[in-house]
Formats: structure tokens, C-alpha cells, sequence
């Protein structure tokens, strides 16, 4: 996706956990100044890496559930998800470039994954 999605409770399964891309959720509400913010870094975030990532937007007043069963407890919180599990989290208003290198490290991190994994099965 070129842009956030917003995801509702009833989507997270489908958009998120299972997507094959990895996922940057964003729990965040429209009364939360530090997440309007953070919000065009997102959507920068989103056009920079359309492709090999996706950004999805939950406003957890609107859909509480997925936001409780991850221990959200302050937002804008970013959970960083692939393969259905939580690889890493931000929790606050970072400037863009510390979210940036936070985006960098995720995708860092799932590459290492995918290639520790495959050069497991070829051993």
C-alpha cells in the first residue's frame, strides 16, 4: 500500500497477522496530538516502502481489542509485526528519522529472519 490503512477489529486477523508482508500498526485515537504528529512520517514511511511493507492505522477508542490483547497502554504506539508476531514496538512521538531507522531495523530484522531461515532448510 502507498498509504496507511485504517484497520478495524473485525480486519486485523486478515490485514495484519496474516499478511504477507510485514505490518507497522499504528494504535493511535483522534483526540491524540503526538499521533497526528507522527502521522505524515507514516505516510512517508508507507510511499518509501509500498511493496515490501505495509502501515495500517487501528484508532484503538473505535477498535480496543487487538490494542489490550498486544499490552498497548499509551499511544501512538507502532507495533512492528510479521508472520503474525510482534518483532518490535515504538511507543511514543519519535522524529521522523528515529522512526525511520526504527522502520530500517524492523525490516532489517525480518530479512535476517527470512535468510536464517532459508539457510536452515539448505543445511
Amino acid at each position: 500500500m502507498s498509504e496507511p490503512i485504517h484497520v478495524t477489529d473485525a480486519e486485523f486477523q486478515a490485514k495484519v497477522l496474516q499478511s504477507p508482508l510485514p505490518v507497522i500498526v499504528d494504535f493511535w485515537a483522534t483526540w491524540c496530538s503526538p499521533c497526528r504528529a507522527i502521522a505524515p512520517t507514516l505516510e512517508r514511511i508507507a510511499v518509501e516502502h509500498d511493496g515490501h511493507l505495509t502501515v495500517v492505522k487501528v484508532d484503538v477508542d473505535e477498535n480496543p481489542a487487538y490494542a489490550q490483547q498486544f499490552g498497548v497502554q499509551g499511544i501512538p504506539t507502532l507495533l512492528m509485526v510479521h508472520q503474525g508476531k510482534e518483532v518490535s514496538r515504538v511507543v511514543g512521538a519519535l522524529p521522523e528519522a528515529k522512526l525511520k531507522d526504527a522502520v530500517v531495523d524492523f525490516l532489517y530484522k525480518v530479512e535476517t529472519q527470512a535468510g536464517g531461515l532459508a539457510s536452515g532448510k539448505s543445511s
